[in-house]
């Protein structure tokens, strides 16, 4: 399934990285403890945690997240946003809470969340 996919089925607003969402993703994961997602996230990963502020922009890069999906409502920093946007790395934005997004992505078949 690619971002773009995801964003459909799971109504997710793109709040940046448009050039990044034909990325494929192949698993999940989440976590707000950047140090962890570091050391634990995979290549492919959709993302969902959060934190807002630029570095996860980074962490994606370091892991090669296909996508991050920022829950409960977080207000995107304007820095990760243009980060986002340099790296092409498609930040989402949802109301809902992590774990109804990680059971909905679950049920689309992506799963080691």
């Amino acid at each position: 399934m690619t971002v773009a996919e995801l964003i459909k089925q799971l109504n997710l607003e793109l709040v940046a990285g448009e050039k990044g969402l034909q990325a494929e993703i192949t698993n999940g994961f989440v976590g707000d403890l950047l140090s962890v997602v570091m050391g634990k996230a995979k290549e492919g990963n959709a993302w969902v945690t959060i934190q807002s502020h630029v570095n996860i922009v980074a962490v994606a890069v370091l892991t090669g997240a296909a996508c991050i999906i920022v829950s409960e409502g977080f207000k995107i920093e304007k820095e990760a946003i243009e980060k986002a946007n340099e790296e092409n790395i498609p930040i989402l934005s949802t109301e809902e809470s992590s774990y109804k997004v990680v059971s909905e992505l679950i049920k689309l078949g992506i799963s080691n969340c």
